[in-house]
């Protein structure tokens, strides 16, 4: 299918508010999982090391209930989260305001952690022939962009896109790719430590080298705790079962614990949360999804309405803007959520301004 036909016949489609069909994680099992306009069919042949493939979407494929061509859409993660199927389902549940299921299908990907594999489905994405390709976080975004496809992207929460070398300036993209960043609010967050847990003086890091949105988001809170005199103390990882020593390499030097957007620490949250707590220490994260996973609290931004503006930017492309002409956008944090059973194990008394602003989630971790 070739772009410039793909961008005149979508225009002229007629706007239909369809509901989201439900989209599957990432199976360990590694069955096959087709996402065709919008359905999922398991296709019974197994995906090299849990990859999810959509065996029936073709590039280019026709036959819509009125003979057009439809719209291909790809989705490639790194690794699945709760924080990555918000801003999954948000994106499409968007595109599904704008497109039918019969005018739009959507093939999903996740390389479940492992790098190659990962350069593997961008690969197979850019030979495709999508008409667009969206990436998930920092390193699925990075490797799409780095495959040189023609095929252009729209990426989803990557923190920093200039240093990711996504694009050179966020208001005019320049490598075929535009899309959505979810830059930590480092001070905000420090200034909600100070709230809830005053007196905290060093605070330690835990995060992934390996993952620049992680190097980013810890060099501007150095900086923050630099300029306000504080000290810290940092343990990098490689994987995720790393990250339980080092939290418990962390809880006899630090009085708090704060862990950047970081996939390979998230997916192990909870036990951080555990050795923190045993500890008691705080955990400030970077998501909800950490805070649903034992940490005590941070200012999240909304991993679906995240996606649901990086489909906004979708549309706009296939409405015929191009996309050196879509600026990037930050998209700002806005919610304060706290995790009650942390609160408890810690102790801690929440005044009631905190109390009346917060959003309070119970620990899934412990379930």
């Amino acid at each position: 299918m070739k772009a410039r036909e793909v961008l005149k016949k979508a225009a002229a489609v007629m706007t239909a508010a369809v509901m989201m069909a439900s989209l599957a994680g990432c199976s360990s099992g590694g069955n096959t999982q087709t996402t065709a306009a919008g359905t999922e069919a398991a296709a019974g042949t197994e995906a090299a090391a849990g990859t999810e493939t959509a065996a029936g979407t073709e590039a280019g494929t026709e036959g819509t209930a009125s003979g057009g061509e439809v719209l291909q859409v790809g989705i490639v993660q790194m690794i699945d989260n709760g924080a990555f199927e918000d801003m999954r389902e948000g994106f499409i549940a968007r595109l599904r305001e704008t497109y039918s299921e019969d005018q739009l299908e959507i093939e999903y990907q996740c390389a479940q952690g492992d790098a190659t594999n990962l350069n593997s489905i961008c690969q197979n994405m850019a030979d495709s022939g999508k008409d667009l390709i969206a990436t998930i976080a920092t390193p699925a975004s990075q490797a799409m962009v780095n495959v040189g496809s023609d095929t252009p992207v729209i990426f989803i929460s990557v923190s920093d896109p200039v240093s990711a070398g996504l694009l050179s300036d966020m208001e005019h993209p320049d490598q075929n790719c535009t899309g959505t960043s979810n830059a930590i609010p480092v001070e905000e967050i420090f200034a909600l430590s100070d709230q809830l847990t005053p007196g905290c003086e060093t605070y330690g890091f835990i995060y992934n080298t390996g993952e620049i949105n992680s190097v980013t988001t810890v060099e501007n809170a150095k900086a923050y705790l630099d300029a306000q005199g504080l000290s810290y103390e940092e343990v990098v990882v490689t994987n995720s079962s790393e990250v339980q020593q080092a939290a418990q390499s962390l809880v006899d030097q630090v009085d708090a614990i704060f862990v950047p957007n970081d996939s390979v620490v998230q997916a192990a949250m909870p036990q951080v949360a555990e050795v923190a707590r045993e500890a008691g220490i705080p955990v400030y994260g970077s998501s909800a999804v950490m805070v649903d996973s034992g940490a005590l609290a941070t200012v999240a931004i909304s991993d679906t309405e995240i996606g649901a503006v990086s489909a906004d930017m979708a549309v706009e492309y296939f409405n015929g803007t191009a996309i050196e002409d879509i600026p990037a956008q930050v998209v700002g944090a806005s919610d304060l959520v706290i995790n009650s059973d942390t609160v408890e194990a810690l102790g801690l008394e929440l005044s009631q301004e905190v109390q009346d602003s917060a959003t309070f989630v119970t620990d899934t971790a412990a379930e």
